[in-house]
């Protein structure tokens, strides 16, 4: 997200959008009923675990689901860019690794493809991966916290992602991927989300390590925006340390 810097990290401008094994499209007619889904959780709920193939969701049919979704239409309409849903998630049951992001940015929302953008070329460069691996439908999957651009605020700031959008959909999106290894945890939403509590976003990076245990493992990242390039040149930690760490587990996780 583009908006005011939070926890002395930026949220950042979210490259995330389609582009994978199971894309979504651009806004249909209708909107489905909202199902019910905890705020926040842990990696994925326990059905959605390898050992449990019968409970995983239909990831075409969901992601069907999800391209008609128009729940937040009249919110959209009333920013300052007055633009329509364009859902923007990629949803795959071989996926081992996911970034979990906030939502896509203008640029998103016109080219459909994740991180396309500098703040992609830092991400991917954190881990360790050319293009064509990022891209990689099979391997990687993308699920931001909102589905869609946001709009902006009277600011120019970029609005937040709608809650209404991971209380409907996360739950059964997480389940869907049950081969999941590594969910990457990129700025405060997704972070607040999967892990809980509202700790600041530079303390939560801090303790990386923390769960690197879990099933599947939480690698949380600050965002890859150029807002946080100060941040990162303060903390050389982060690339001597938590990089090198994060490059092994994506090349651990095929």
């Amino acid at each position: 997200m583009s908006g005011a810097p939070r926890d002395k990290l930026s949220g950042g401008v979210s490259g995330e959008g389609a582009g994978g094994a199971v894309e979504t499209g651009p806004d249909r007619a209708r909107a489905p009923a909202p199902r019910s889904a905890p705020d926040k959780g842990p990696g994925r709920p326990p059905e959605a675990r390898p050992d449990a193939p019968p409970n995983t969701p239909d990831s075409a049919a969901l992601s069907a689901r999800i391209a008609a979704c128009t729940l937040c239409a009249d919110r959209f309409a009333a920013t300052r860019t007055a633009h329509a849903p364009r859902p923007v998630a990629v949803i795959s049951p071989h996926a081992r690794i996911l970034v979990a992001g906030q939502a896509p940015g203008a640029r998103v929302h016109a080219s459909g493809l994740p991180f396309d953008d500098a703040s992609g070329d830092r991400l991917r460069d954190w881990m360790g991966l050319d293009r064509a691996q990022f891209y990689d439908r099979d391997r990687i999957a993308f699920l931001p916290m909102g589905f869609c651009f946001p709009g902006y605020d009277a600011k120019g700031a970029d609005l937040p992602p709608p809650a209404i959008c991971a209380r409907t959909w996360r739950a059964e999106a997480l389940a869907a991927m049950p081969a999941l290894r590594l969910i990457l945890l990129v700025g405060g939403h997704a972070q607040r989300w999967h892990l809980g509590g509202k700790g600041k976003v530079a303390d939560t990076v801090r303790g990386w390590r923390a769960r690197l245990g879990a099933d599947p493992a939480l690698f949380p990242l600050p965002h890859p925006s150029w807002r946080n390039t100060a941040w990162l040149r303060k903390n050389p930690w982060f690339e001597a340390e938590a990089v090198p760490a994060l490059r092994r587990l994506v090349e651990g996780a095929p």
